[in-house]
């Protein structure tokens, strides 16, 4: 199973090494515009994922609500739908002619086909992963020691602060690092939301896609530029995944 999962990858980044188009990949503006994009797009969509996320991952953790099976599925849906499917959902609502696309039309605000409906697909896509891990982690706090700490005089803030996040972080933290991995790979619901438009749509996979449909080669390059960007950023990341979960 390392095999198969390491292999092909291994594979391409040694096609691109002996093709020698790495570098000028790299000097490419629209490989250097599409990986800032990414980046910059995807980091917004986890604070955002985090900021939204953390208070419903709490809730559906420690507090018996209305029709809580209901709300697990529909936060697990995205999980499961194609990426096309969410991003055509996406459009349908937000697009010009969509219900909120029209009322944000009309305040002089268009979504759909713009840098913000990239953060949008991203966070659709990657907020269950975060906020199942984020429930986990809330779940594994042993309630007893939140009633000493407020037995101790502490507030409703400190516990959460003091007692809850820090013994939660490890899940949270695991639970970001997938969120923004799959945020960055996202392709199918940000080419139906938000189109492949270089310099304000085109992130780095929409720009792999769009240079294999004319150079085989091109494509692998800015694949390989991907590859190396994904890998290091998760490696310093569950690196410090790693730190949280050391006593």
């Amino acid at each position: 199973m390392i095999a198969f999962l390491a292999v092909p990858v291994v594979n391409l980044l040694a096609h691109a090494a002996s093709s020698g188009e790495v570098l000028s990949a790299l000097a490419d503006p629209a490989v250097t515009t599409a990986l800032g994009l990414s980046l910059v797009s995807t980091a917004i969509s986890l604070l955002l994922t985090i900021a939204l996320g953390t208070p419903l991952a709490w809730l559906l953790a420690r507090r018996s609500l209305p029709g809580e099976g209901l709300i697990q599925t529909l936060v697990d849906l995205p999980i499961v739908l194609p990426p096309a499917v969410a991003g055509l959902s996406l459009l349908l609502l937000f697009g010009s002619q969509g219900p909120a696309g029209s009322l944000l039309e009309r305040a002089g605000i268009g979504v759909s086909f713009t840098t913000a409906a990239v953060v949008m697909a991203q966070t659709f896509v990657s907020a269950p992963f975060y906020i199942r891990g984020a429930r986990a982690g809330f779940a594994s706090v042993d309630v007893s020691l939140e009633e000493a700490a407020s037995d101790l005089g502490a507030s409703p803030w400190q516990v959460i602060r003091h007692v809850s996040l820090p013994i939660a972080a490890p899940l949270l933290a695991s639970g970001a690092v997938t969120a923004w991995a799959r945020a960055l790979g996202e392709f199918g619901a940000t080419i139906m939301f938000a189109g492949n438009i270089a310099g304000r749509t085109q992130t780095l996979p929409l720009a792999v896609y769009g240079a294999f449909q004319s150079s085989l080669s091109q494509s692998i390059a800015a694949a390989a530029i991907l590859v190396v960007a994904a890998g290091a950023i998760l490696l310093a990341l569950r690196f410090r995944v790693l730190r949280l979960t050391t006593p």
